[in-house]
């Protein structure tokens, strides 16, 4: 299974940081790239830094949002506080067996993103950072396999 992580929305000054975040998470919970709505070359050199660095395989692009989703031949899940309980879904999300989009927004996010998405995952109901929910539905996603390494997920 192919897990493509889509930033939606990226504010140069202010999201920086946390797309950089988004991404260093991605890669090391086991997704195997980013697209990022808008393009910043310093999210994309820090990702390629660190994948050079310390391996694997790892992207970071950009692209529209609205055709990217619309493209997209699996599974399309979109993380708000506003969707089912992560435990409650993620079953059915593996048992699908498809490539995962794994959206995440960085300020508020079109109401079609909700319509666009087979799933709406909530991983609480309650405000936090999408660099924690990224974090967590990966895990739930790979079942803990991705905190082995990724000689785990690579060669085996």
């Amino acid at each position: 299974m192919k897990v493509v992580v889509f930033r939606l929305g990226h504010r140069y000054v202010r999201d920086k940081r946390v797309s950089t975040h988004v991404a260093l998470v991605a890669r090391a919970f086991g997704a195997d790239g980013v697209v990022m709505s808008a393009r910043d070359e310093s999210v994309e050199e820090s990702a390629r830094k660190v994948t050079e660095r310390w391996g694997g395989e790892f992207f970071v692009t950009h692209g529209d949002w609205k055709k990217f989703i619309k493209s997209w031949r699996g599974t399309v899940v979109h993380l708000t506080m506003y969707g089912m309980p992560v435990d409650d879904v993620i079953g059915e999300i593996r048992k699908e067996k498809k490539d995962v989009l794994v959206v995440v927004g960085s300020e508020k996010v079109p109401g079609e993103i909700f319509k666009l998405a087979h799933h709406n995952v909530a991983i609480t109901s309650q405000p936090h950072s999408e660099v924690a929910a990224l974090a967590l539905f990966l895990d739930r996603l790979f079942e803990g396999k991705e905190l082995k390494g990724f000689s785990q997920k690579f060669n085996n």
